[in-house]
């Protein structure tokens, strides 16, 4: 049965259609499309209403919908102003202003003010200006009445009432809500019009509040479900920053949902890219939304997109890995040309999010290479910074750094320097040109160092340490009793990190300057400040110490992780006598513990062996050598009388039996003895 009814409506349908193309032939192709929305209004008018009239009847009538009116003179009019005072003058004169010229007027009006603030005062205390306001207001006043008389329990009577009283049935909106219309429908602003006239409303700075504002506001948020997603996108585009300013939260959150539950709505890179950039961090299911649309779409995108939408992410710290390695991928493959400011975000954001992608670094290092010499010193700076996050060293790229910065020496202020000193000591990088670089930095440095913030003033320094080119006053300059008071005891990650840096910097001036005669930290701090690592340990770290367990046989022949005075945490210690034989830890005295146990010397040939484990993330990207950090760690051990056995991880995972692994650390150990016995 249902399927011959559906037949037979089709039937009906065809009838229909072929005779309003008989009554209409001449008809322009868009009254065609208007006509045939006619038809599918009067075929389900007559499927409600056994009573309604012929197609004839209906064509003889007035048209339900509002066409858009001609282009007029006083439209040319508007587009050409070049001043307020043209605008304006169109209010007293003869012109005739349908609905949507007052809007536009508006809008035109604010975008000659964008960059004039004085004059835009002067504009909204002009009465011309509030008459051209009120018009817009009083036509949305009109539109909001109509609004409210819809109801749903109006719907039966207003369908019977448009019957009796020669009504035309109006289409219902889209909550499912019906209306009725007389033979002239009322006016509203269009769609593309009303979103221009909001963000032009905000960027008028019409003073708070402004019943105005709140009603084209008002107005737009009863749209947003029949507005494109377009428009959408101008609205999160241009007015999402005002709503929040202008506390349109209510407004705001709206069409962040619309934004949101319409999201498969988006067709190309332009548009996904611009919803992420203004809205996205507004909500979070709305980004997610956007990283799955990028994914779909990021073939599409050029060098500006990619661009934007990596630094979108490393803006909100959302490490996407699926999409960047599509980003990735594609900047590996694609040969489109990078510009400076590109290259410059591209290397930010991946430093920033910590993603390391071998190919990517390498494009990056090599394409900003011949940029060095027109860069500034902010942009080398902040391009040092970058491949220091990545823990990518290039040595040509940062041998030009160098250089540039030594040309340019006069120009060079603290804050760029200190970055590029930091950027060195993070990748342990020292140019070939050391000296002068570092005469450089002693001469901006030491005037200042004491009016830095101390946090500043300790990174400086000890990456003056990693480097080896700390000097006494430097030294004094942070480890004066007044400077590390601060850090001392503070929960916060940040100090508790800032203090670690000066015991560092404290065995720095213990083990590495023996002509430095103080001050130090006192060693109550230092005993505080030294405790083991509470992190989850990782797997290499747990077979190196079920090895070592298995190696030494009895927990007296030597300890695991070892706590040191000097800020760093030895993977294990033993203690071999003149004959390679292990000894007793516990017997004998241990200075460099932090709570120092044992009273009897050393027996004459005894050498203290520490074991220090080199996980992946302790390496430069791609390479064998240590960052600063813990080459600077492995020094300090040497300065403190130790024999050291390196564990690296690409050594350990090529073991695969216990044995072998044994094997391989007693063979570690005899060579450490070697070389001693060597020099």
């Amino acid at each position: 049965m249902p399927a011959i009814m559906a037949v037979r409506l089709m039937k009906q349908c065809t009838c229909l259609l072929r005779e309003a193309t008989r009554l209409v032939p001449t008809i322009a192709p868009v009254a065609r499309l208007r006509l045939a929305g006619v038809a599918c209004k009067t075929l389900t008018s007559s499927v409600s209403s056994p009573s309604s009239g012929s197609l004839t009847e209906l064509l003889g009538k007035e048209q339900v919908f509002t066409p858009y009116p001609e282009h007029q003179e006083v439209d040319y009019l508007i587009e050409k102003a070049t001043r307020p005072e043209e605008l304006l003058g169109l209010l007293g004169g003869d012109h005739h202003l349908h609905h949507n010229h007052a809007a536009l007027i508006l809008i035109r009006l604010s975008y000659l003010l964008s960059e004039k603030p004085k004059e835009k005062a002067l504009l909204v205390e002009d009465a011309r200006f509030q008459q051209l306001v009120s018009q817009v207001n009083s036509q949305l006043l009109r539109r909001s009445h109509c609004k409210h008389r819809r109801v749903n329990s109006f719907r039966k009577e207003a369908a019977v009432a448009a019957g009796e009283q020669g009504l035309d049935p109006a289409v219902p909106e889209p909550g499912g809500q019906l209306h009725v219309t007389r033979k002239k429908r009322i006016t509203s602003i269009w769609h593309g019009t009303l979103v221009k006239l909001l963000r032009s409303l905000y960027t008028l700075v019409l003073p708070r509040p402004c019943k105005e504002l709140q009603s084209v506001e008002q107005e737009v948020r009863w749209r947003l479900r029949r507005l494109k997603y377009k428009h959408l996108v101008y609205l999160a585009e241009s007015c999402a920053s005002f709503m929040r300013e202008q506390h349109s939260q209510e407004l705001l959150a709206e069409l962040l949902l619309h934004l949101e539950r319409r999201w498969t709505e988006i067709s190309d890179s332009r548009t996904v890219v611009t919803v992420m950039v203004k809205a996205g961090h507004l909500s979070e299911p709305l980004m997610s939304r956007l990283e799955d649309k990028c994914l779909e779409l990021v073939e599409q995108f050029g060098p500006e997109e990619l661009r934007k939408v990596l630094v979108t992410l490393a803006a909100q710290s959302r490490r996407s890995v699926p999409l960047l390695r599509a980003i990735s991928y594609h900047l590996v493959q694609k040969p489109f040309p990078l510009t400076k400011g590109v290259l410059l975000d591209l290397a930010y954001a991946y430093g920033k999010l910590n993603f390391h992608q071998t190919q990517v670094s390498q494009r990056l290092a090599a394409d900003l290479l011949p940029f060095i010499p027109s860069m500034t010193l902010g942009e080398v700076a902040r391009c040092a910074k970058s491949f220091a996050f990545l823990k990518w060293l290039n040595l040509p790229l940062f041998e030009a750094f160098t250089q540039h910065l030594l040309s340019r020496a006069q120009d060079v202020s603290l804050p760029h320097l200190c970055s590029i000193l930091l950027a060195f000591a993070r990748l342990n990088f020292r140019p070939e040109q050391e000296d002068q670089f570092f005469n450089l930095v002693h001469d901006k440095l030491d005037p200042m160092l004491g009016s830095l913030e101390p946090a500043l003033q300790v990174d400086l320094v000890w990456a003056l340490c990693v480097l080896q080119q700390v000097r006494e006053a430097e030294l004094q300059t942070v480890l004066h009793p007044g400077l590390h008071k601060q850090f001392l005891g503070s929960k916060s990650p940040k100090d508790q990190s800032t203090f670690q840096k000066l015991v560092h910097i404290n065995t720095t001036a213990l083990l590495e300057h023996p002509d430095y005669k103080g001050p130090f930290l006192p060693d109550s701090a230092v005993a505080l400040s030294s405790s083991s690592s509470s992190k989850k340990m990782t797997p290499l770290q747990k077979e190196l110490q079920e090895t070592l367990k298995t190696l030494l046989g009895s927990t007296d022949q030597g300890s695991l992780e070892v706590v040191t005075q000097y800020g760093w945490v030895l993977d294990a210690e033993v203690l071999l006598d003149a004959d390679g034989h292990f000894l007793p830890l516990r017997d004998f005295v241990a200075p460099h513990l932090a709570q120092p146990v044992g009273n009897q010397p050393l027996p004459p040939g005894a050498k203290r062996i520490a074991f220090l484990r080199w996980e992946f993330p302790n390496f430069n990207s791609r390479s064998k050598d240590l960052l600063g950090r813990f080459v600077l760690a492995r020094r300090h051990v040497l300065a403190a009388g130790f024999l050291v056995v390196d564990v690296p991880y690409y050594e350990w995972l090529d073991l695969k039996s216990a044995w072998q692994k044994g094997a391989y650390l007693k063979d570690k150990i005899r060579k450490a003895v070697a070389e001693e016995l060597a020099k």
